[in-house]
């Protein structure tokens, strides 16, 4: 098998397409895990989880310098039923190629739409299949095949796939219940695929990583567990780990597709046999080299938001997130880098613990390979309250996770947000974000340990009022605080008046919540006027007040003029959110 490269085509599209059939017809391998294993799912004639088969060709021209001189197509059929989404998640993070298959009769569905937003996500490159043309009337197929593949090309014109050859074909001429016939265009795609494929990046020399997605026993063989290398390689005798059990066993024999090997690497779709190990303890799950892959309690993530989900997703909201076949609930917080000109947010080892961050009440859109262009009423509608966020659109978003549960994750992965628990009849996308892990928190005290360093901050403003003037350095004010607040926690801090002065608080006045505010550079004197006219009017105020009225007035009027000359006392700080002191900073 050295001199044959493997190759993983992602199938994925909306239930009933003809996933599975295409498949079938492209086949000449089935692995263990193939075509619809599960009774109910030949009951109902739908895929419930991902099936995989193969099938080889010789290497094609632009790639006869890779050293390979056959190339095997793997298959990673995955199910089309929204319910499913976490393993759909699961198998695309596992593929070099997608192969979107829309039923060309009803185009783009609901859960083709997904496909193709985790497509995006997941993949460089696809081809689209416009399955069931023999379901067409003849005397107009080619109009409607050409018809559909205008609306496909409109579809995919502001994504990264704008460019995909479309491909109709009839995987299985007269549906599941027909007789066997002579499948449609399947040569053309065969084709198609071969000139799409390229060399993917492999390295030998990473940690060893496995995506298992089934596990069962063989009797007199011990027990199989077949998945996907997703980086470095393994050999026979070699010791794995199953960091999720806590448990270390041995290689004993390795298949790729019914042959034996000695080794995998990367890319590789592969049967593990080990012994002693009961099946079911793991359906799916990651095998790893020993200690390759911690159990992590939270992660930051550089996260970008999916532009075809319409909902806010706003701060400490919980989402399912998913990494390889794992889904767990998770509660996210977001932040962007202080500013786009200083030191930047990730470093070689990871994420920059140096910045300073900004909080964010949402995650914001951006144009990107997985959003669409706005309309101009989404920009109506784009959120303004966010009172911490300075950029309508940071170029650098983060966001914190903390997991409910503990999951396993290799670093760089891959994270995928989303609402699993909306309903799946309605015509939305639950897929809400996505992001590579950049730091990974394992401390069951990280609240206290790793928390405090990550620097992120909210903006604060308070705002009072100048209530009259000590002397020409010294007013006293009121509103900024509530009588119990300790005003000694903000001694020392700076205010601004709104007629230009900047002074410092240097205490509390009384026991009411007034306090002192000394005046540097002393008081203007047209701030002079407005205090001691402010002072007067407040002595007068209830003769005055009781003047107008008795005599017919307005008893507002003095105090609309008193307002109409108020000096306003702002005093404006930040504070680190994840500071156990909760200092108040001025810069």
């Amino acid at each position: 098998m050295a001199n044959v490269l493997n190759f993983n085509v992602g199938v994925l599209g909306h239930i009933d397409s003809g996933k599975t059939s295409l498949a079938k017809a492209l086949s000449q391998t089935a692995a263990t895990a193939s075509f619809d294993k599960n009774p109910q799912s030949k009951e109902r004639g739908i895929t419930l989880d991902l099936g995989f088969s193969s099938f080889l060709t010789d290497i094609p021209e632009h790639m006869k310098d890779s050293k390979h001189d056959r190339l095997q197509f793997t298959l990673v059929d995955c199910p089309g039923h929204a319910s499913l989404i976490r393993t759909i998640i699961g198998g695309a993070q596992i593929i070099d190629l997608m192969m979107l298959v829309v039923d060309v009769t009803k185009g783009v569905q609901t859960q083709t739409a997904e496909c193709l937003v985790i497509g995006e996500i997941t993949c460089q490159k696809m081809v689209v299949v416009l399955n069931k043309v023999d379901l067409l009337p003849p005397e107009k197929k080619k109009q409607q095949i050409e018809k559909m593949t205008k609306r496909m090309l409109k579809t995919l014109e502001n994504t990264r796939f704008a460019d995909s050859l479309i491909i109709p074909v009839a995987a299985k001429p007269g549906g599941p219940e027909a007789p066997e016939a002579e499948a449609e265009g399947v040569t053309s795609l065969v084709e198609e695929l071969k000139r799409q494929a390229y060399l993917p990046k492999r390295d030998t020399n990473g940690p060893f990583i496995y995506a298992v997605d089934h596990c069962f026993s063989i009797r007199g063989q011990g027990t199989v567990m077949t998945g996907t290398v997703l980086s470095g390689s393994i050999d026979v005798n070699d010791n794995i780990e199953i960091p999720a059990l806590k448990m270390t066993k041995k290689v004993k024999s390795i298949q790729m597709f019914r042959k034996p090997v000695n080794t995998v690497m990367q890319g590789d779709r592969a049967g593990i046999c080990v012994t002693q190990f009961d099946p079911k303890q793991l359906e799916r799950g990651m095998v790893c080299y020993p200690g390759a892959l911690p159990t992590i309690l939270a992660g930051i993530i550089d996260v970008k938001k999916i532009g075809y989900y319409k909902a806010t997703i706003s701060t400490k909201a919980k989402f399912h997130i998913t990494t390889g076949h794992a889904t767990v609930m998770g509660r996210v917080s977001f932040f962007s880098p202080h500013s786009e000109k200083e030191i930047t947010a990730t470093t070689d080892s990871g994420f920059n613990f140096d910045q300073e961050y900004i909080y964010q009440e949402e995650l914001q859109s951006k144009q990107s390979s997985a959003n669409p262009k706005k309309s101009d009423s989404d920009k109506e509608n784009t959120s303004q309250s966010d009172e911490a966020t300075q950029s309508p659109s940071p170029n650098q978003q983060f966001a914190l996770i903390e997991f409910e549960k503990p999951i396993t994750c290799a670093d760089s992965s891959l994270l995928i947000g989303s609402k699993l628990d909306t309903d799946i009849h309605a015509n939305m996308c639950r897929l809400a974000f996505y992001g590579q892990l950049v730091y990974s928190i394992s401390d069951k005290n990280y609240h206290d340990t790793i928390l405090p360093k990550l620097k992120i901050f909210k903006n604060k403003a308070r705002e009072g009022i100048a209530e009259r003037m000590l002397d020409d350095y010294n007013i006293i004010g009121r509103a900024l605080f509530k009588k119990e607040t300790n005003i000694q926690l903000f001694v020392g801090l700076k205010v601004n008046l709104s007629t230009g002065e900047t002074g410092v608080i240097e205490g509390g006045f009384g026991q009411s919540g007034k306090y002192k505010v000394r005046i540097p550079d002393g008081l203007k004197e047209d701030t002079k006027k407005l205090l001691a006219s402010t002072g007067k009017k407040k002595g007068k105020g209830k003769q005055a007040s009781q003047a107008d009225t008795s005599a017919g007035g307005d008893a507002n009027g003095p105090e609309t003029t008193t307002d109409h000359q108020t000096i306003h006392i702002t005093l404006n700080f930040k504070r680190y959110i994840h500071d156990p002191k909760k200092k108040m900073i001025q810069t």
